[in-house]
């Protein structure tokens, strides 16, 4: 959906050294720095749009067959193509919210994105003076237990795991098809490369889902 990524060659990180969530609480040029880099992205996470397959989800939600989707990206495409939020789990957060660190107010990244004036300074909280933050998760920063603990129960009671786009090497989200699989669910993934769990699959294909989609 042409939004640059962050692990391969030529992505953010490559670009970019992130800034951790330490940091981002105590250094105010950090947290500027921090602000800089997510307005330079912003156009292009307001303007992407869901792909085939985003849609492919979505479809398997109309029909009933989609109990859950866990999450790694960030990038809110999954909620553009009309996905639920309850039966969705963002285990790294989301880039169309943000939030305040101290009272936890969430509202709409463009509320705080499409007029940003760093010149002013670094967001803050309306209603309690907090540090506002995408609501992502940064480096150094723990993952939400409730987020975890949803991804684990959707994990055991799936019985059909579709593992898409992902190295499977991340924890904890890459023990959640092995799980999948331990309970009796039939275990498909779609990834460019080889994974660790590769031969716990029922089905492997190692091509862009857009391709396998192609196919099928």
């Amino acid at each position: 959906s042409d939004i640059p990524d962050y692990r391969s060659k030529g992505g953010i990180w490559d670009k970019f050294k992130p800034v951790y969530f330490d940091e981002f609480l105590s250094d105010e040029k950090k947290r500027f720095l921090y602000w800089q880099r997510k307005q330079e992205l912003w156009e292009s996470i307001r303007s992407a749009v869901p792909n085939k397959g985003h849609m492919f989800f979505k479809g398997l939600y109309d029909e009933r067959k989609l109990i859950g989707l866990v999450t790694q990206n960030i990038d809110g495409l999954h909620e553009k193509s009309g996905l639920p939020k309850d039966i969705m789990v963002n285990l790294h957060g989301t880039n169309l919210e943000v939030i305040c660190l101290t009272c936890g107010f969430i509202l709409p990244s463009e509320e705080v994105l499409d007029d940003l004036d760093l010149e002013q300074g670094v967001p803050l909280c309306q209603k309690c003076g907090g540090l506002l933050k995408p609501n992502t998760i940064s480096f150094g920063q723990s993952l939400r237990e409730e987020d975890l603990d949803k991804a684990r129960t959707l994990s055991l009671s799936c019985d059909l795991m579709i593992a898409v786009g992902s190295t499977l090497v991340v924890q904890p989200a890459a023990s959640f098809p092995l799980i999948a699989k331990k309970n009796g669910a039939l275990l498909v993934i779609i990834s460019l490369s080889e994974t660790p769990l590769d031969n716990d699959a029922d089905y492997v294909f190692h091509q862009k889902m857009g391709d396998f989609l192609n196919r099928i």
